[in-house]
């Protein structure tokens, strides 16, 4: 795990899953509306499972997007994304997608001011950045979403059904005894 994941799960949870998306990648969107839940409540709520987000930016939308839910803070971020997900198609499309994210931001507590002065963080656009070059360089990220689960790359978006039969015999695997 990178120092700037966030993390859903227990650190000792058998299977880990590293998600790469963008913020406008209408299949990442559907992930995350549909199917994050599903495997929230069966998998990471049950320590079965952990998932680590990655930003992997498309688009400047997308960019402006992922400096903004980090620069809400580790504790609105999840929050964040999940409203920039869930009304992807009110802001992604937008002429002008920075005043449609601040005003979803504002719904997480976040001013207009406060979501300009974002923007002047570069070292947040650099390490949003930085993140999506690693990921390129290391698990050959081309796509999103992109999941690497238990070290194999998975490249497109899962319906919980596709989800579940790659991390099943994984779970069943690890909870077997050693002989």
């Amino acid at each position: 795990m990178q120092a700037d994941d966030l993390v859903l799960g227990k650190a000792d949870a058998p299977v880990t899953v590293i998600e790469y998306a963008s913020l406008t990648c209408p299949h990442c969107a559907d992930f995350h509306v549909n199917v994050l839940p599903k495997i929230k409540a069966e998998y990471i709520d049950t320590g079965k499972l952990r998932i680590a987000f990655r930003d992997f930016p498309l688009d400047r939308a997308a960019l402006a997007a992922s400096i903004v839910a980090r620069c809400a803070g580790s504790e609105r971020r999840l929050a964040m994304l999940d409203l920039f997900f869930a009304r992807q198609q009110a802001w992604a499309g937008s002429n002008d997608p920075i005043a449609a994210l601040a005003q979803i931001a504002g719904l997480a507590g976040m001013n207009d001011d406060a979501v300009k002065a974002c923007f002047e963080k570069e070292d947040i656009q650099k390490a949003v950045l930085e993140q999506r070059l690693l990921s390129e360089k290391v698990f050959a990220i081309d796509a999103t979403p992109s999941f690497i689960i238990n070290g194999t790359k998975h490249s497109g978006g899962m319906t919980f059904e596709e989800f579940k039969a790659v991390v099943d015999p994984l779970i069943a695997k690890s909870a077997t005894p050693a002989q």
